[in-house]
């Protein structure tokens, strides 16, 4: 007899706790945060719990409707086995499920075989792969600092490019052009000279 409530109340227990970590879950789903409630006798856990569920379905009514589709259609929420077909279609239909699928195993079966004839990748490349994140991450850093100080000595380069081409390749193109007027001017005036002599 002492056997026999020791197990009833183990098992009482055990359903309270079940029960209370599912409501728990749900009030974590849904506020976010959720209050450990202090151990207390199995009636007054029961009453605590029987409370706060009815909290949770005024607060969220598609509970509510939920449990009352549950308690009129209980069927629903108990699927039928794996080799039980619908009870709602007759065997007409379906045969003409299966029949129209039937294209399809073939495919599928190739698939999931070749699936099972991929070779798992070797654990020890994965994680020495993970231990060169750390020295790739350095890399990227180092190549982006490259890549900003290669830019910058870019923009000086075409800055010193632009001033000696600016102030000595046109500068010395200026002093040229002047050379070659004075030049021209100089050969007109001993053209001019020459012309004068023979004219004598």
């Amino acid at each position: 007899m002492d056997s026999m409530e020791s197990t009833l109340d183990n098992t009482t227990l055990s359903t309270i706790s079940l029960l209370e970590a599912r409501l728990l879950r749900l009030e974590h789903l849904l506020y976010g945060h959720t209050v450990q409630q202090p151990k207390a006798p199995a009636i007054r856990s029961m009453q605590e719990l029987e409370h706060r569920f009815g909290i949770l379905l005024q607060r969220v009514r598609v509970y509510a409707e939920l449990l009352k589709l549950y308690k009129s259609q209980p069927t629903l929420f108990q699927p039928p086995a794996p080799s039980q077909p619908p009870s709602e279609l007759p065997p007409d239909a379906l045969r003409a499920i299966v029949l129209a699928a039937a294209s399809s195993y073939p495919a599928t079966a190739s698939a999931l075989t070749a699936i099972s004839d991929t070779p798992v990748p070797d654990p020890a490349d994965s994680a020495n792969l993970a231990a060169l994140l750390p020295r790739m991450k350095g890399i990227e850093a180092t190549q982006l600092a490259q890549a900003a100080e290669i830019a910058e000595l870019r923009a000086r380069s075409e800055a010193v490019i632009r001033q000696w081409y600016e102030r000595d390749v046109i500068s010395y193109s200026n002093f040229v052009a002047g050379i070659d007027s004075r030049v021209e001017r100089a050969e007109r005036v001993v053209r001019r000279i020459q012309r004068a002599r023979d004219e004598i």
